[in-house]
């Protein structure tokens, strides 16, 4: 029975399908109005304004010279979109996997996900006990064959195989290395013709702005080489990406994105990569609302290197390894009772042998508060919050807003790494140096 594999499903709310990195900061310069103004001659089509005074609105006009394919006339947006899917459809991936039955990896991380997250999957008759397929999409980042898709299209697959646009030819691919935390991985096609991969170019998703032009490709619902298209609706949004759920930063879009586009790239009006589709926000129907959701490709680029070199593996994030409550949740009066500041992380337990205990960062001991169920412990389901542990407030300077912040910073280093955290302890503020590592923690803990 085919299913996408997109886990783009996210309850009520969002549906699966992180930021930073490398230097590439080719960008077109903006298309003025001189050059449609000044090829608006002698042929201008009738005049269909509406309303009186209205100018120049509502009339059409010719468009720039260079906008007409076989007697149809088009603006230059209409240009711009047709030009980029023809120069870039070459670099669009559709992926096919198989599971080899309902008790296989991929089905075993679906429940996991249903646990910790709160996605809502596909139903695809996993029951059967049978083996299972699914699509997503991809995109070629190397001439050689390299594929970047969303790890949750290929995690747990007992084979992939690829196929590229206008050729039913299929290849077998294999997983070079997976980044769960950022639902990212890298596949890589083999036995491809020589000149078969054509790379699409990866932009810079820190340069961009709200309203830009947004370009999703890929094949959802099965549905091989579907374009939409739409503006940059936010970059001032975080949901949870990868296997536990860490807030991260994405880039909205309005161009339509739904199961099976998971993995495809999202194109900006130079054709460059912005994004890598992965979620939706959904009515509770599983479909598009408008509302989706792309990895930045800056995230891309930053582990790109190590997921070329990963050899198969998975790339691990680090830890501190501590249980701590968001006092940003907690009320005015509640930080008042225990004496606590507006914003930081108040560090409740600290593990054994994690990098959090072995730059000294202490628990708390007492348990001063009552919760009621009015704030976020992370990792503790306690009802009571001890107030006299350490509260981290800021690392290498920012400052811990909320809780997520903290989960943010830390993700987005790599192992080995050390960080300034700021520290309180018993009204006084110091500065402590933690070398991180990646320690097992129980899920959702930092």
């Amino acid at each position: 029975m085919k299913r996408s594999l997109s886990i783009l499903a996210l309850t009520g709310t969002l549906a699966v399908g992180g930021l930073v990195g490398y230097e590439l900061n080719t960008r077109t310069a903006p298309v003025t109005a001189s050059a449609t103004t000044q090829a608006v001659t002698s042929q201008t089509a009738p005049d269909t304004n509406l309303s009186a005074g209205s100018g120049a609105q509502g009339q059409m006009v010719q468009a720039a010279n260079g906008t007409y394919d076989g007697g149809r006339a088009r603006t230059e947006s209409e240009a711009n979109t047709v030009q980029v899917v023809k120069d870039r459809q070459g670099g669009l991936v559709y992926v096919s996997v198989r599971e080899s039955s309902a008790n296989s990896a991929q089905a075993q991380l679906r429940q996991r996900l249903q646990q910790q997250l709160p996605f809502t999957l596909p139903d695809d008759g996993s029951g059967s006990g049978q083996a299972q397929t699914g699509t997503g999409s991809g995109f070629f980042v190397t001439g050689s064959g390299d594929i970047i898709t969303n790890n949750h299209v290929v995690e747990g697959a007992s084979e992939i195989t690829i196929r590229l646009h206008g050729d039913k030819t299929e290849y077998k691919a294999k997983v070079v290395a997976r980044a769960p935390d950022f639902d990212l991985a890298l596949i890589r096609a083999e036995g491809l013709p020589a000149g078969a991969a054509k790379p699409i170019p990866l932009g810079d998703s820190d340069n961009l702005d709200v309203g830009l032009k947004a370009v999703a490709m890929g094949a959802p619902f099965g549905l091989e080489f579907s374009v939409s298209e739409g503006i940059i609706s936010s970059l001032e949004r975080t949901v949870p990406v990868g296997t536990r759920g860490v807030e991260q930063s994405v880039i909205q879009t309005d161009a339509a994105i739904n199961p099976g586009n998971s993995g495809g790239p999202l194109l900006d009006s130079a054709g460059q990569v912005i994004g890598v589709n992965t979620q939706i926000l959904t009515g509770g129907s599983g479909q598009s609302a408008g509302v989706g959701f792309a990895i930045p490709v800056n995230t891309v680029k930053k582990l790109l290197p190590q997921l070329q070199a990963g050899k198969g593996g998975v790339i691990q994030t680090p830890t501190l390894g501590v249980q701590f409550t968001d006092l940003s949740v907690l009320s005015a009066a509640q930080r008042k009772q225990a004496g606590l500041p507006a914003q930081g992380a108040l560090i409740q337990e600290v593990a054994p042998d994690s990098p959090a205990a072995a730059a000294g960062l202490r628990g708390g001991t007492t348990a001063g508060l009552q919760l009621n169920g009015q704030a976020e412990t992370q990792g503790s389901g306690a009802d009571t919050l001890n107030t006299d542990g350490d509260i981290i407030t800021a690392v290498d300077g920012q400052p811990i807003g909320e809780g997520d912040d903290l989960r943010r910073a830390i993700i987005g280093k790599r192992i080995g790494d050390r960080v300034k955290l700021t520290v309180q302890r018993a009204g006084k503020t110091r500065t402590v140096d933690v070398t991180l590592s990646a320690f097992s923690f129980p899920t959702r803990n930092q």
